[in-house]
């Protein structure tokens, strides 16, 4: 008698709208089990719906986590073990542009916290269990895939004395510094996960009509309002298809638009500057949780 293969788990963080529920809806209709995160509870439990809708298995949980707090991030990664023995994939895919400078409770401007140091912890942390799975599963089918954006390209450089920009803060910049974070990140991810088999990749999903900008500046939304935009379902394909195709499994590291190969900003070629970026992360990471 043949095995029956086991379901494959997904946690999709920023399920609530967008590329994330899209994404979600999509895998589920694959036949995953989704765990996905949100931060509002009346959206999230929409969203839950929705995706049990779409699913062939039936099982979907949505979780309410506010990324920008690492306190939530830990909690998170607490729960999410308790909810599965083995992940296949996780997406950092929730992001935020906000209106002014914020600092968290935490000390971390928010922003920064929100798009990547969140992820970044979260994903320390689901490691183990990331790890275990690949051991099972075989290289290049467990996979890390994290949003970006092309605003990842558009800033010249990082401060690692002041990686979060508060000595000169503007929001824009702040935007563009966490979204370029996301890629470095990618990239110390795939070095550091090569021999566990496990491949992680970034993207940019290109301009997407949702309501990701609500709470950016007018100005910037003005800007936004005059570019060609896609539908979300749109900006959700090359994620869908960096978790599930076979091409992607095959490399690790890069990132992506529209399921080609993009170059990024030329500090991710920058192996030295990758390295001490993950280390200037971890430690305020660390500094920040006490």
């Amino acid at each position: 008698m043949t095995a029956k293969p086991e379901t494959r788990v997904a946690v999709i963080t920023g399920v609530s709208s967008g590329i994330g529920k899209q994404t979600a809806i999509a895998l589920a209709s694959q036949g995953w089990r989704i765990i996905g995160t949100g931060r509002d509870p009346r959206r999230i439990a929409a969203a839950a719906a929705e995706i049990r809708a779409a699913s062939t298995v039936g099982e979907a949980t949505v979780l309410q986590a506010d990324l920008s707090r690492l306190a939530d991030a830990a909690r998170l990664s607490d729960d999410i073990a308790r909810l599965t023995p083995r992940l296949d994939l996780l997406a950092n895919n929730a992001g935020c542009m906000a209106a002014e400078l914020v600092m968290t409770p935490e000390g971390l401007e928010a922003n920064f916290a929100g798009n990547y140091l969140g992820p970044f912890l979260l994903t320390r942390r689901l490691l183990p269990l990331l790890c275990a799975t690949a051991a099972r599963a075989g290289k290049g089918s467990v996979r890390i895939i994290n949003t970006s954006s092309d605003a990842s390209e558009m800033i010249p450089g990082f401060d690692l004395a002041d990686i979060q920009g508060l000595a000169r803060f503007s929001v824009g910049a702040a935007y563009c510094r966490g979204k370029l974070a996301n890629v470095l990140f990618t990239r110390a991810l795939a070095v550091r996960l090569a021999e566990d088999g496990i491949v992680a990749h970034a993207f940019h999903p290109g301009t997407v009509a949702s309501n990701f900008l609500s709470h950016a500046p007018e100005a910037t939304r003005e800007r936004v309002r005059g570019l060609p935009s896609i539908s979300e379902a749109q900006g959700a394909d090359t994620l869908i298809w960096l978790a599930t195709a076979e091409e992607p499994g095959k490399t690790s590291g890069l990132y992506w638009h529209n399921r080609a190969i993009r170059t990024p900003n030329p500090l991710v070629e920058d192996a030295s500057f990758v390295e001490r970026f993950w280390v200037a992360s971890a430690e305020l990471v660390d500094t920040a949780l006490g």
